[in-house]
């Protein structure tokens, strides 16, 4: 993908992931648009010319509606989707609530759902392709009993089935669908936890900085001929038991 004024969006931008993907963006040249609930309170981003800044749940049909009209009026069209928005909570299967799974539904699955066919829609209209890169969980495929997170993985698989479904449904005008799936990631999310539980969730006993996993999403949201694909950051977790 070219870089020179290429359009990107990228959601759950305020910290960790996707403010390190923002940055990352912003320096080989695309224009941002980023979105969470307060990014235009982050402390690691600042609204400029190439970076528009859009308050809001991502959840709601009405922020997705405003991020990708406000792509359009600023930067004239999309490009690129990052659908990095996601919560995780980790408890035995049976403690988790009603509540729970609405939280989950509503960010991980309605946070994908508007803003993905709003962006798919501007795309086709444009006719010159795009791509569409989702954060996921090494966990959704590889469990680990370690770390309880079924109902979460609920949720980060319906997004690896989708973005195949979508790899294929939209092959043919150009749009390209993928998924990065991270292991642990030194994020605000992972706060508190210690390091060497973390560390023992990866065979290779280490961390992903978050540069690491923007590295990852650059490449799919770049490579031309990959589509479909599920690329799994996380230090071999996924090859099995240890």
């Amino acid at each position: 993908m070219t870089q020179q004024q290429k359009t990107i969006i990228v959601t759950g931008a305020s910290q960790g992931i996707g403010a390190g993907v923002v940055q990352a963006f912003l320096a080989r040249g695309y224009n941002v648009v980023a979105t969470s609930r307060n990014v235009s309170k982050s402390e690691s981003l600042s609204a400029s010319d190439r970076l528009a800044l859009v308050d809001g749940d991502i959840g709601d049909a009405a922020t997705a509606a405003k991020v990708v009209e406000t792509a359009v009026q600023k930067f004239g069209g999309i490009d690129a989707l990052i659908n990095n928005a996601g919560i995780f909570i980790a408890k035995p299967f049976i403690d988790y609530s009603a509540d729970d799974f609405k939280a989950l539904a509503h960010t991980n699955l309605e946070g994908y759902l508007y803003i993905s066919q709003l962006v798919v829609k501007q795309m086709l209209a444009q006719q010159r392709g795009g791509s569409i890169v989702s954060v996921s969980s090494t966990l959704a495929q590889s469990p680990n009993k370690a770390l309880s997170a079924s109902v979460p993985m609920l949720t980060k698989g319906g997004i690896e089935a989708i973005s195949r479904s979508l790899a294929i449904e939209y092959a043919e005008a150009g749009i390209r669908v993928n998924v990065v799936a991270p292991g642990s990631v030194d994020t605000p999310l992972l706060k508190g936890v210690p390091q060497d539980f973390l560390k023992s969730l990866h065979p290779m006993g280490t961390i992903s900085s978050v540069e690491e996993i923007a590295d990852a999403v650059i490449f799919l949201t770049e490579a031309k001929q990959v589509t479909g694909e599920v690329l799994r950051v996380d230090g071999g977790a996924h090859i099995g038991k240890w």
